[in-house]
């Protein structure tokens, strides 16, 4: 690996053509490294095999996962002893040789690693942990604008601005269009910010979203369906976002876009240890500390690197419990935006109530201008009905192609 990164692209994409490789141009380096590595471990009657490491008993052995970080035939066994050497984490992506398994083995044995997290073993051992880098406010904003015709992302740019290292949190009523929200700032920060790794987890969801959601973005998706087991949706959660932390280490940023954290929360009060206490709607006080860690691991980082998390809650749903999980919930993110019942009924889309959402020291991502342009929307829209209010700004918006347009508009 390291040999192959003192080596140019143009050296990179010659010897990958000489191999064989296919659409050998479509490749960022760190990704063609890895083609030809495992192109040249197949000529050399070897097998290779990648994964996010899972470390299982606190380092005695771990195992590559593949798709979803869930068990599998494909899984690669991983000794206690290279974990140890190359100080491996959990959530790492590990790329190496492999041998068959031997009678009585499960799983494929790692013998060799080559790469982690796309970069050689001796230098991934000396970075510093996720738990020691400095959180700071989110300070560039991450900007969603796309098409003239996708409104939700601009009223967001607009009013709830999301910067890089927001914990955000999406409070939504059932069938208002949460889903479809997800989907469209998922677009937006592909087109508008390539280089941020977009993770979206889908927990208790059913089965035909989650393929319409692969279908749709380009991001990883790593989901758990409503009819698995709770312990599923708790592992996806807990792999995803140590595999984020491991990319946020190495000064990445990391965008996860989650539905929902309710669900979560739900599958954890199934899960956790009973503590044989119970607030109400029977959840058990125990079970909301995880999917807080989950959701508190979102922060920008002073120096590089962010984690970015927003997630939808689920409110009048008709359940206590759920209610209980949004109120332990209220308050600990920096950014809120609520989609309203009543504009869905309408048929107001996107159903975002304008006057009660909105992002904390958004003053740190928003130029002044924009600023000042920000606040006076929200004076102007202030004396009006929530309904009306967000009607009002869609009809606007819809006679300007983008939102700098719009706001040039405002003395009109």
């Amino acid at each position: 690996m390291r040999e192959m990164e003192e080596k140019t692209l143009a050296d990179i994409r010659k010897l990958a053509d000489e191999l064989g490789v296919k659409d050998a141009l479509e490749y960022n380096k760190t990704e063609l490294i890895l083609k030809v590595l495992e192109e040249q471990t197949k000529r050399g009657g070897n097998i290779f095999a990648e994964g996010a490491l899972e470390i299982i008993n606190d380092g005695t052995h771990g195992i590559l996962r593949g798709e979803n970080f869930l068990p599998s035939d494909s899984d690669v066994y991983v000794s206690g002893s290279q974990i140890k050497r190359f100080a491996l984490r959990e959530g790492d992506f590990v790329a190496g040789q492999a041998r068959p398994p031997k009678e009585g083995e499960r799983y494929l044995s790692l013998l060799r690693i080559e790469a982690i997290n796309g970069q050689s073993p001796e230098s991934a051992a000396v970075r510093i942990s996720f738990g020691k880098l400095t959180p700071i406010y989110p300070q560039d904003q991450i900007t969603l604008e796309t098409e003239p015709g996708i409104l939700s992302t601009r009223l967001i740019d607009l009013l709830s601005p999301i910067g890089k290292g927001q914990r955000g949190m999406i409070v939504s009523p059932p069938k208002v269009g949460k889903t479809w929200l997800l989907k469209e700032i998922a677009f937006g920060i592909e087109k508008n910010h390539p280089d941020i790794h977009v993770m979206i987890l889908l927990v208790g969801e059913r089965p035909e979203e989650v393929t319409d959601m692969r279908r749709s973005v380009k991001g990883e998706v790593i989901a758990s369906n409503f009819d698995e087991p709770p312990e599923n949706h708790t592992k996806v959660a807990e792999m995803c976002v140590e595999r984020a932390k491991r990319l946020v280490e190495l000064g990445g940023d990391v965008v996860i876009l989650m539905d929902s954290l309710t669900r979560l929360a739900r599958a954890y009060n199934i899960t956790a240890p009973p503590s044989g206490r119970t607030l109400s709607g029977g959840f058990d006080p125990v079970a909301i500390y995880p999917p807080k860690k989950f959701f508190g691991a979102a922060r920008n980082i002073e120096g590089g690197g962010s984690l970015t998390i927003i997630s939808t809650a689920l409110v009048e749903t008709g359940s206590r419990m759920d209610e209980v999980i949004f109120e332990e919930f209220k308050g600990t993110g920096n950014m809120e935006l609520k989609l309203d019942r009543k504009l869905a009924n309408k048929r107001i889309y996107p159903a975002i109530n304008v006057q009660a959402s909105g992002t904390r020291n958004e003053e740190i991502l928003l130029s002044k201008d924009i600023l000042a342009q920000s606040w006076r929307v929200r004076r102007m829209l202030d004396a009006l009905g929530e309904s009306e209010a967000t009607e009002l700004l869609i009809q606007r918006l819809k006679k300007t192609k983008t939102n700098k347009e719009f706001l040039a508009t405002l003395h009109e």
